[in-house]
Parts: C-alpha cells; sequence; structure tokens
C-alpha cells in the first residue's frame, strides 16, 4: 500500500526528504513552494539550483506552489519550513489544512516571544494532531548526495514513530524511533547556539582543544536547560543531542558554525546576515533559550556570552575571555 507524503518547504531540508521519500519503494511525494516562481524553476530543471545545486530532483517528485493540489490525497505532512516563518506560513494554509494528518517536523529552533517548539506551533496553529520529530545529524547538503546518515523520530505516538520509521529507512539512512519529543526537539534547537560558539573558536583561531571543551561543556548546558523542561537527560546523549551538536560543529555545511566563524573573524551579524540567503536557526533560538533560562534561573554561561556578542555588541575574544575566567569549580 502507498503512502502519500506532502512536503511543505522547498529548503535544503524539504529537497533532501522529496529525494530520500521518493526513492523508497510505496511512497508517492509532493513539494510544495511558497515561491510560484520556485516551485516552476525545479518542476523544469528538476535540481534546487539555489540550495543543492547538482543534486537532480527525481522526475516522481511533484512540484508545485498549489498548496490544494500539493496536498490533495496526502496521508502525511512533512513540515520543513523555518521556525521564524512557521506559524506565518501555518497560518495562510490553514483553510487548506483542516483534516487530522499527522505531522513530520524536520524544524529546529523555537519561537521567539512564546518560547514553543516546532511541534506546539504545529499544534496551536493546525490543531491537535500527531506529530514526529525526525531529527538528528543530518545536513541536507549529504542526505541529498546519499551519504549515509542516522537520525531518529521522537513522538509520544509510538505507532507514529515506527511508521515514520519505515517510510524513511533505506539502504543509506537508518532510523531510531525515540518517545521523547521535547528532548529531541530541544536537543534541535540548542546545539545551534552552542554551533555558533563552536565557529567563533574556528574564526578565532582556537584549534581542536578549545572546540572540543567547548562541544563537551555546551552539551551539559544543553542537557540542563532541557532536563528542566521535561525532557530525558538520556536523549541528549544520543543521536539528536551529542551526535547532532557533532556535526553541527564540525561541518563546512553548517550554517551556525559558519555564522560563527565570521564573528569570530571580525564581521559584523548585520554584514553576515545581508549576503546570506540559507536561515541559520541558531541566531533566533540564542534569544529564545537566553530569554527562558533567565526567567527560570538556569544556568546557561556558553548562551549567555553568545547572545551578548549576538545583540549586546560583546566581542567574540571578550566573551571567550569572560568563559575562561568563570570561577574554578567541579566538573
Amino acid at each position: 500500500m502507498s503512502t502519500k507524503s506532502a512536503i511543505l518547504g522547498s529548503g535544503a531540508m524539504a529537497t533532501a526528504c522529496s529525494i530520500l521519500l521518493s526513492e523508497n519503494a510505496g511512497q508517492e511525494v509532493s513539494l510544495w513552494a511558497r515561491n510560484p516562481d520556485h516551485a516552476d524553476e525545479m518542476a523544469q530543471t528538476r535540481v534546487n539550483e539555489r540550495l543543492l545545486p547538482g543534486v537532480p530532483i527525481p522526475e516522481a517528485v511533484q512540484i508545485t506552489a498549489d498548496i490544494d493540489e500539493a496536498i490533495a490525497g496526502a496521508d502525511l505532512l512533512v513540515v520543513a519550513i523555518p521556525t521564524e516563518y512557521l506559524r506565518e506560513s501555518l497560518t495562510a494554509l490553514r483553510p487548506s489544512l483542516n483534516q487530522n494528518r499527522p505531522v513530520i517536523s524536520v524544524v529546529k529552533g523555537m519561537e521567539n516571544e512564546t518560547f514553543l517548539r516546532p511541534s506546539q506551533i504545529i499544534e496551536d496553529v493546525l490543531g491537535s494532531r500527531a506529530v514526529v520529530a525526525l531529527s538528528g545529524p543530518s545536513h541536507a547538503e549529504e542526505i541529498a548526495r546519499r551519504l549515509p546518515a542516522t537520525v531518529v523520530a521522537a513522538s509520544g505516538d509510538v505507532a507514529l514513530a515506527r511508521r515514520v520509521q519505515a517510510m524513511f529507512t533505506g539502504d543509506r539512512f537508518r532510523v531510531y524511533t525515540n518517545p521523547d519529543l521535547i528532548g529531541v526537539e530541544l536537543a534541535g534547537a540548542l546545539k545551534n547556539v552552542i554551533g555558533i560558539a563552536a565557529g567563533i573558536c574556528d574564526g578565532l583561531g582556537f584549534g581542536d582543544n578549545a572546540k572540543s571543551a567547548l562541544m563537551t561543556r555546551g552539551i551539559v548546558e544543553i542537557t540542563r536547560f532541557g532536563v528542566s523542561l521535561g525532557a530525558e537527560s538520556s536523549t541528549f546523549y544520543g543521536l539528536a543531542g551529542i551526535g547532532d551538536l557533532i556535526t553541527t560543529c564540525i561541518s563546512p555545511y553548517g550554517r551556525n558554525r559558519m555564522v560563527g566563524e565570521r564573528l569570530g573573524a571580525g564581521e559584523s551579524l548585520e554584514q553576515i546576515l545581508a549576503v546570506t540567503e540559507a536561515v541559520a536557526e541558531g541566531i533566533n533560538t540564542t534569544r529564545s533559550v537566553y530569554e527562558l533560562a533567565g526567567r527560570k534561573g538556569i544556568d546557561m554561561p556558553i548562551t549567555s556570552e553568545i547572545h551578548a556578542v549576538l545583540f549586546e555588541g560583546k566581542s567574540p575574544l571578550e566573551a571567550t575571555q569572560s568563559l575562561m575566567q568563570r570561577p574554578p569549580k567541579e566538573e
């Protein structure tokens, strides 16, 4: 029995998911792009030239800017819209998305002001429905080129998580299930903050020792925050936590690491954003996590220093010195 998935979004991860699903037996896939010109371009060239140049999109993938056409006959929705645009986009699409289809979210981040995770935004806009978060070390550039990757499908609905596991698993893509939706989503959001910090290390030329220490203390900080919000600590030491953190902090594809590297090299955030097309989720996530941690009294020293660099005019070198000069303590 075939399954149809309607992918909402036309970024790199949306495109990678369309390629992945279309190559698995029994899968029908549609890809919805908000911009009709972008949809037409991809449909004609079968390439997402702006974000995944040189990677062919299979002919089996239906590409359209017509949401009703995209979701016709769809059993599940795959949401691949950046967090900062998620609420606005889903609100505009809501008249067409009024059926209780389960949702697979590949969104990583946290909404400013509300502090909601992607699954919570989805339910807030579209109404109560089952949501699975698909997350882990999974840069779209590698997935689309069929390099091996392993992720988790997280949901309180175990049967749905297993269904998503079966849909996505292939010879180059392995999926585990995890019941901790809160932890998986928080890990996917907070690792981007540490990714910016890792990039700053690179931009300042601090070497491997400094970045290794940063990543290690970073996962401790992420875990502390997540557990305080109801997540399981073990989640942060799995694929969605330390696994995704490693990729984010070392990969040349990492948008958040790139932002940090350019900050460390002396560029301002305004200069970086002016020439960056892809969204670096860690920038807005830093603001949300910093504010929420302050309200809850959670100690987040790395996040606090990244917030100071991004939004308070502190230099990356000064932020590093502040971290290194904190009072000695036990690990």
